[in-house]
């Protein structure tokens, strides 16, 4: 297929409620979706990057350039045998994987739907539905959090994931799980601590946890194998993983034992389903982070997530936790169970309410 046009928009999403990580407080998503065009039909991306250079080096304003300048005219005009191509086109493009990676997942979705195929299967998923966790933010008090776990419970949810920081931590997971014995739980620390908060760190192995998230640097392994050796629990790397190869070298120096996948952060499918691979074929875990994503990017990860080896509850849960209304129908859904069914229609599966979106959007582009 020849990428005739690609379109870019920025919508305004505000949060039902803030959400707080020890980089700091959100109320609005500032979003950048990506629809390519092709053969009569058009396929759908999201950009995952935040509004701030605070989770990676990336923010929303220069993702808009890189797409628009670059990858988008890497794109544009060329014969595309495969989506799994546009990882190629655009890899002269140093880091800006979320850029590349907007643009990538919007020519899968445009793959599938020029097949009639849902995506996942185009992507070789599995599972015909995936289990579902929460991603918390930080509370003002612990009671706060308590609440708030015992709503996600009720909801059906399968896995607790809390954010953690110096000083809201310890006594704050303990807090959970003399409440909460029994569930599994994770926490999160977002690159807050260093490698002289091991003896802390190593505190948290009292709690039975699935693990502790990227609680070191954003770009290291080193001192995440020598934290893994002091530590019991397992430690899953995010922000550190780029790559298959960032997957391959981490768990070769035993820096983690679990990986979680997201999307923009790998540059896409392609990308992650080599890292899934990797891991998959060696029985090592790995599941879907979320980025407090709007519709398109959700279905995007719910696609994801049915390959093989996402074994762990994923951060994809129902739209309602984030949005009063979504960007796509129907809204995602999660089950009593804890799980979301994989979509039976093409591409993601969702249809985007393009109504919506434009009243949300506040600027547009064309790259023809």
């Amino acid at each position: 297929m020849k990428i005739e046009r690609i379109e870019l928009r920025e919508i305004r999403l505000p949060l039902v409620a803030p959400f707080e990580t020890s980089f700091g407080r959100t109320t609005e998503r500032r979003i950048i979706l990506v629809k390519v065009f092709a053969d009569g039909l058009a396929g759908w991306g999201e950009c995952t990057v935040g509004e701030n250079p605070f989770y990676n080096h990336e923010a929303t304003d220069t993702a808009w350039v890189v797409i628009r300048d670059f990858a988008g005219p890497m794109v544009l005009g060329r014969e595309v045998e495969s989506p799994g191509d546009v990882s190629a086109l655009t890899s002269r493009i140093r880091g800006n994987r979320m850029a590349r990676g907007a643009v990538e997942t919007a020519v899968w979705d445009l793959e599938a739907r020029r097949q009639g195929v849902p995506l996942w299967r185009l992507l070789g998923g599995t599972q015909e539905e995936i289990a579902c966790g929460v991603s918390i933010g930080l509370q003002e008090t612990d009671a706060a959090l308590l609440e708030k776990i015992e709503t996600e419970l009720a909801a059906g949810y399968r896995r607790i994931k809390i954010k953690i920081k110096p000083g809201r931590d310890v006594d704050m997971t303990r807090a959970v799980r003399r409440e909460f014995p029994e569930i599994p739980l994770t926490v999160d620390a977002n690159s807050a601590y260093t490698l002289e908060d091991a003896e802390r760190l190593a505190r948290l192995d009292e709690f039975g946890l699935l693990l502790i998230e990227q609680p070191l640097a954003y770009d290291d392994i080193i001192d995440h194998a020598e934290l893994q050796r002091q530590v019991k629990t397992a430690i899953c790397l995010d922000e550190s993983i780029l790559s298959a190869e960032d997957a391959r070298k981490a768990l070769g120096l035993g820096a983690c034992r679990i990986i979680n996948i997201k999307l923009g952060r790998v540059s896409g499918h392609a990308e992650a389903r080599r890292v899934h691979d990797y891991c998959h074929g060696r029985g090592v875990r790995v599941w879907c982070g979320g980025m407090l994503e709007a519709g398109v990017g959700r279905a995007h990860n719910i696609a994801m997530s049915t390959l093989p080896g996402f074994t762990l509850p994923g951060d994809v849960s129902a739209s309602k936790r984030y949005w009063s209304e979504d960007i796509i129908t129907p809204a995602v859904e999660v089950t009593a169970r804890g799980t979301i069914p994989a979509p039976a229609g093409p591409g993601i599966g969702y249809e985007v309410n393009e109504a919506r979106v434009s009243s949300l959007a506040v600027r547009t582009e064309v790259i023809r």
